[in-house]
């Protein structure tokens, strides 16, 4: 089935599928989780026909992709965009996409670092799971993915986490939200306050981090002092449509807005 997949590939890239190298800063967080994003069509059907989004789906082949945008300057807020933690969780992925486009594009007031495909394999199989692991349940686990994530978010000296999400209805929650805790830091819940003024997200509050459950990337980061969101919009698993895509583009133009960054 995976040589299927990469076969997929191979004949977009003999077709119409010929990628041109942008001028995009990209580094990776894994190199054992690549996968071929073009074999999810709820992903590859949606995302904007680019050059840029050929090469982000190039380079998520050869593991999770990290992206950095803006200028750089250590004076100015620096913030990262995390989608795909869960690999069937489709809607952000394609809308990390849209804004990857977008910042290419844009002047900005400080540096956005972007993970489109926290896991492209999971991505590629549209599976909640990476190596049967719950990446929202992990970020606490040596060297699994997203704690891998964590550990760069803390190398970068990023000042905020916003972690994209997609809920089904009838799961939990069930609805479109920003989970924020109030402790140990409260920056957190106000940026969540932010969201759902300008969206019309719920905010979803917990007293204190980590509090529900443990190894969430959002709480993990919230208790190291790294204030972090996480932005559900509602659709049903391995699925998207515009709108659920299009609310999730949304937050995350909001929760940079928040930082003055565009």
């Amino acid at each position: 089935m995976f040589e299927n997949k990469r076969n997929i590939l191979r004949e977009e890239e003999n077709h119409d599928f010929n990628i041109v190298s942008p001028n995009v800063d990209v580094n990776f967080i894994s190199l054992e989780s690549g996968g071929f994003i073009v074999a999810n069509n709820h992903v590859f059907q949606n995302i904007p026909k680019s050059d840029l989004s050929k090469y982000v789906l190039k380079e998520s082949v050869k593991g999770t992709p990290l992206f950095k945008f803006g200028s750089g300057d250590p004076n100015e807020p620096t913030v990262m965009i995390v989608s795909g933690i869960h690999g069937n969780e489709i809607p952000p992925q394609i809308a990390s996409v849209y804004l990857i486009n977008k910042l290419k594009q844009t002047k900005l007031n400080g540096t956005v670092y972007v993970i489109p495909f926290s896991a492209p394999k999971s991505t590629m199989d549209n599976s909640r799971w990476f190596n049967s692991m719950d990446l929202n349940r992990s970020a606490n686990k040596e060297g699994s993915i997203s704690n891998l994530i964590l550990k760069k978010i803390q190398e970068l000296k990023v000042d905020s986490v916003g972690d994209f999400h997609s809920t089904a209805p009838n799961a939990n929650p069930g609805r479109e939200g920003i989970f924020c805790a109030l402790e140990p830091s409260y920056e957190s819940y106000t940026i969540g306050e932010h969201i759902s003024k300008y969206v019309g997200s719920e905010v979803i509050s917990y007293e204190k981090a980590g509090s529900a459950y443990k190894g969430a990337l959002e709480d993990e980061c919230n208790m190291l002092g790294i204030p972090a969101v996480t932005c559900e919009v509602l659709s049903p698993n391995g699925y998207a449509d515009e709108l659920s895509f299009t609310r999730s583009f949304a937050q995350m133009i909001s929760y940079l807005e928040y930082f003055n960054i565009i």
